[in-house]
């Protein structure tokens, strides 16, 4: 009996002293506390030009595998057939819808993707994608027909005031063949504000020395390694070339350094239609002159730079990753910009 009284008296005091302290699992929950409120900050919106910067940086993987893809050359008529084939199959990825144009000696191709102000003339980008025999044509000019194609997936479904056309040419290398076939239908060119061609943008050298000039240049040639981008306009279209000139202000969120690293622009505006200077004759870009269409040369200047110029040499080997990457985000720059524009592009003769 003692025992229990002990047992009863210890329960009594067990309770009495968690009474005290309050019980975690009955205790009336007090008024809650007044906490201030502090608004969830939404992040703000990045503005849309960074955005449209990241979605302007070009694919080093996406050009170099143009070029690996068309590694052989591109001379007869089946080679060259074979090379619209993957052209317009890559075209078509991006969206585009490819025109086949024949002429007597060969096809170009054309596409166009229209801009948001009808009365603002277009932009032309083109290059030639056949070769001379024996030569798979890495630089001359597949390279020309990669940047092209980045161009046409970077910018096919940007809206801009102006339109955006794209042309490959054929058998440019039998005689401009090709473009002076697209040339001659004139009411094309009535609605072309100026075409950017390129030929050969992917080789670089840069020991002193490897770099040679023609004769009678209107510039000071900036030194005698190949390690700049030569743009060759007219001056009756002084615009073209002052978009090139402006290229290199590329934002400091480039993807990586190698992409913000461009290349120099030489620009080289050419007097008189290149009568005192045939060697800036010598491609797509001339037609187009004689017409009386501002157009841009854009390339590493052939023989007078890379040894491997129309030879068995000029495979995807030589091709100089850096140089070319940056060339081809130069011609991006360039074209973005006036594709936004839609003011005349003709030179202003001096009041």
């Amino acid at each position: 009996m003692r025992k229990w009284i002990w047992l009863m008296l210890l329960v009594l005091m067990t309770v009495a002293v968690l009474g005290s302290r309050g019980s975690t699992f009955f205790e009336q929950r007090s008024s809650p506390t007044i906490v201030e409120r502090i608004p969830v900050k939404t992040p703000e919106a990045q503005p849309e030009s960074r955005e449209v910067y990241i979605a302007l940086q070009v694919s080093t993987d996406k050009l170099l595998n143009h070029i690996q893809n068309l590694n052989f050359q591109r001379y007869t008529t089946k080679e060259r057939s074979l090379t619209r084939t993957y052209i317009t199959t890559e075209l078509k990825k991006f969206g585009w819808k490819p025109k086949l144009e024949k002429f007597s000696d060969g096809v170009n191709i054309f596409a166009e993707r229209l801009g948001t102000n009808k009365a603002a003339k277009a932009i032309l980008v083109a290059a030639h994608y056949d070769t001379v025999a024996f030569s798979p044509g890495a630089d001359d000019n597949a390279s020309g027909v990669a940047v092209v194609l980045e161009v046409a997936r970077m910018l096919g479904s940007r809206p801009t005031p102006r339109t955006l056309q794209l042309a490959f040419f054929d058998q440019e290398e039998a005689g401009l063949l090709g473009s002076q076939a697209f040339v001659s239908k004139t009411a094309r060119l009535q609605n072309l504000g100026g075409a950017i061609v390129m030929d050969m943008v992917g080789y670089a050298c840069y020991t002193a020395g490897c770099q040679k000039y023609p004769a009678g240049l209107p510039v000071t040639p900036p030194s005698d390694k190949g390690d700049f981008l030569a743009v060759v306009g007219d001056t009756e279209h002084l615009s073209l070339l002052n978009a090139f000139q402006n290229s290199q202000n590329i934002p400091s969120i480039a993807l990586n350094k190698q992409e913000s690293n461009l290349p120099a622009v030489l620009t080289l505006p050419i007097p008189f239609k290149g009568l005192l200077t045939p060697d800036t004759l010598r491609s797509d870009h001339a037609p187009f002159w004689y017409q009386g269409v501002g157009a841009v040369l854009v390339t590493d200047t052939a023989n007078l730079r890379t040894p491997h110029y129309h030879k068995p040499s000029d495979v995807p080997a030589t091709i100089e990753r850096s140089f070319f990457t940056g060339a081809a985000q130069i011609v991006v720059n360039a074209t973005s910009a006036l594709l936004e524009k839609d003011q005349l592009l003709e030179t202003q003769p001096p009041s």
